[in-house]
């Protein structure tokens, strides 16, 4: 019924177009009529050779403007038809020859623009799901394994097996709850709740929540930033959350003895340096796309993607640099 549909529209149109081409030749042969009829009177020729001179030249006027116009216009739209057809199947490799008079061309253009969009999403949105299926079943896997292990008597029912237990579903509560973020990040419909904020003290409090952490890993975790900072319109639980991914992901990627700073500057610059090995130029240009994960990380790939999402929801910016 659909593609019936379509080409019922299709024949619509043609037939639409027919009565203009009509309209235009009948403009035309009226034209031609005219002019030959002044032309030869002129002349003095008699009026049935006139009419006759003037027949033959308005219908060869008209089969050559006909022709042209169904060159020009007939079969690059019909081919554009036929590409949107595919395209309507799911044929996203679908593109059409930019040929014709430059509307035409600029029709084609957009076309073959639309198409490869179309398919690079398509593409990406395979890839996310398989990501997505990747990184839940890897929680879901352990904790299956370890169940299994306690009700088979192979692990001993104890509070340490069961707290391993309970911290692999506080990892997949954690990856839900960033795709959940990111799902809403990327639609452009976070909920976000300004409010005066003092971004002094919320760097601080990250700090103070990942000192444990910092102290474990015997790395130096602090913040540097000025008493007197103006206080900024946002959200403090969504800046925070950038904040908490950055940090986590500097710790994660400091050896002992190094250091995470957060710093942050009189014109509201905000950076979270940490010493450590360089990033590799090929990671570093991919840093920030979801699911992304250099040789050496072990997080899901979706912590700095997040962070990214959040900054520019704010109309904000953020870059990552490395150093040797």
């Amino acid at each position: 019924m659909m593609r019936y549909g379509h080409y019922n529209q299709r024949a619509r149109f043609f037939r639409r177009a027919g009565c203009v081409a009509i309209f235009v030749f009948a403009l035309s042969l009226w034209g031609a009529l005219s002019i030959a009829r002044e032309a030869m009177s002129g002349l003095g020729f008699p009026s049935s050779a006139i009419f006759v001179v003037a027949a033959v030249i308005g219908v060869a006027g008209m089969v050559l403007l006909f022709g042209s116009m169904m060159r020009g216009f007939g079969r690059p739209l019909r081919e554009i038809m036929d590409a949107a057809d595919r395209v309507a199947e799911g044929d996203y490799t679908a593109r059409v020859r930019e040929t014709g008079p430059p509307p035409i061309r600029s029709l084609a253009a957009a076309f073959n623009t639309m198409t490869t969009r179309l398919g690079a999403n398509d593409a990406q949105r395979r890839q996310l799901m398989a990501d997505v299926s990747h990184e839940l079943r890897t929680p879901l896997t352990i904790m299956q394994g370890r169940l299994e292990g306690l009700l088979d008597g192979v692990y001993p029912r104890d509070e340490q097996h069961l707290e391993d237990v309970l911290e692999e579903t506080r990892v997949l509560s954690r990856l839900v709850e960033d795709l959940r973020t990111l799902a809403l990040s990327e639609a452009g419909a976070l909920n976000l709740r300004k409010e005066a904020t003092d971004l002094a003290i919320l760097a601080s409090d990250v700090v103070r929540a990942f000192a444990a952490d910092a102290d474990t890993k015997n790395v130096t975790l602090r913040a540097d930033a000025s008493a007197d900072l103006p206080l900024v319109d946002v959200d403090p639980i969504r800046i925070r959350e950038v904040l908490t991914n950055l940090v986590s992901n500097a710790l994660r990627h400091t050896p002992a003895g190094g250091h995470v700073t957060i710093a942050i500057s009189p014109e509201m610059e905000v950076r979270v340096e940490n010493t450590g090995p360089a990033i590799a130029p090929e990671d570093l240009e991919r840093i920030f796309d979801r699911f992304y994960k250099g040789a050496e990380s072990r997080g899901s790939g979706l912590g700095l993607t997040i962070a990214k999402n959040l900054v520019e929801a704010y109309g904000g910016t953020i870059k990552a640099e490395s150093e040797v």
